[in-house]
C-alpha cells in the first residue's frame, strides 16, 4: 500500500512523467527504501523508463542509491524538505523536555513520531550515548504496521479507522518479521491497548527492537508517540516492561501540557 492522499481535484491536464516521479517519492515515505524493480513495478512501467525517473530524482537530491546494493533511500533534499516542515509544528518545543527526560532515563535512543495516514513520521530524536545504539530517524518515514510507534498510534484509531487506511488484508513489510497481514495487525493492535504501550523486534530493521507509547489522541493535534529503538541483545522481556512503564510515564506528564 502507498499513502496516496491528495491534495485537491485532479489537474485538467496532467503531466504523467511528474505525477509518476511523485508517486515515487510516496512510494519511498511509505516503503523507507526502493529497488529498481520496485519502481518499475508499482508504475507499470520498463526498467529503463524508471530507471531514468529514479536517475532525475538522484541528481535533484531527492533520493540516494548505495553503491553497493543499489537501494535507493531519501536523499537530502527530502531531508531538507522534513526539518522545514517540523520546525514549524507547534508541539515540537513543548515536548523537546519531555523527550529529554526519557532520553536521560533510559541512555538509548528516542523519538518523537507522528502519523501520517499508514506512514510513521519521525520528527524528533536524541541519539543514545552507548557506543552499540541506533541511529536517528528524524526525517524517515516508514509503514506504521512496522514500527512500535506506528503501532501505538494505530491503536488509538476506531477499528472503521483502520477497515479505512487498511482496505485490503495484505500489509506492506520490511523484513521477514514484519505483520503481513491486518488480522494479525488487528490482534496486535489489541494487545496493545490492553497493555498500554506497543513492541517491536526486528519488524522494521534488523537488530533493533523498540518500545513506544502514544499520545491521547486530542483536537488540533496529529496522533503522537514516544518511542525508544534499543539493539535487541539489550532488550529482554524484563527490560520491555520496564521501558514500557517508563515511557508511559514520561507520556502521561506530556500530555498533561498538552492539555493547556
Amino acid at each position: 500500500m502507498i499513502v496516496t492522499t491528495a491534495g485537491g481535484p485532479m489537474p485538467q491536464y496532467p503531466i504523467e512523467s511528474v505525477d509518476n516521479a511523485l508517486k515515487v517519492v510516496l512510494l519511498l515515505a511509505e516503503r523507507g527504501e526502493l529497488r529498481l524493480t520496485d519502481v518499475s513495478d508499482y508504475l507499470g512501467v520498463a526498467s529503463s523508463s524508471a530507471h531514468r525517473m529514479l536517475a532525475m530524482l538522484l541528481y535533484r537530491g531527492f533520493v540516494q542509491q548505495d553503491p553497493k546494493t543499489k537501494i535507493y533511500t531519501a536523499g537530502t533534499a527530502l531531508t531538507k524538505i522534513a526539518f522545514s516542515i517540523t520546525r514549524r509544528l507547534d508541539f515540537l518545543a513543548p515536548l523537546r523536555p519531555y523527550l529529554e527526560k526519557l532520553s536521560s532515563t533510559l541512555d538509548e535512543t528516542v523519538h518523537l513520531s507522528m502519523l501520517d495516514n499508514t506512514a510513521v513520521c519521525f520528527v524528533d530524536a536524541i541519539e543514545g550515548s552507548k557506543v552499540a545504539r541506533t541511529a536517528s530517524r528524524v526525517g524517515m518515514a516508514l509503514p506504521a504496521s512496522t514500527t512500535a510507534s506506528g503501532k501505538a498510534m494505530l491503536a488509538g484509531l476506531s477499528l472503521a479507522e483502520i477497515e479505512k487506511l487498511y482496505p485490503t488484508e495484505e500489509l506492506v513489510t520490511l523484513t521477514d518479521r514484519s505483520i503481513k497481514t491486518k488480522a494479525g495487525l488487528l490482534r496486535e493492535l489489541a494487545q496493545i491497548r490492553r497493555r498500554g504501550y506497543a513492541c517491536s523486534s526486528e519488524e522494521s530493521e534488523a537488530d533493533v527492537s523498540s518500545i513506544a507509547v502514544a499520545f491521547p489522541v486530542r483536537e488540533g493535534l496529529p496522533h503522537l508517540a514516544f518511542s525508544t529503538a534499543i539493539p535487541r541483545p539489550r532488550m529482554s522481556p524484563t527490560d520491555k516492561r520496564r521501558i514500557g512503564e517508563i515511557v508511559m510515564g514520561v507520556v502521561d506528564d506530556a500530555a498533561q501540557l498538552l492539555k493547556t
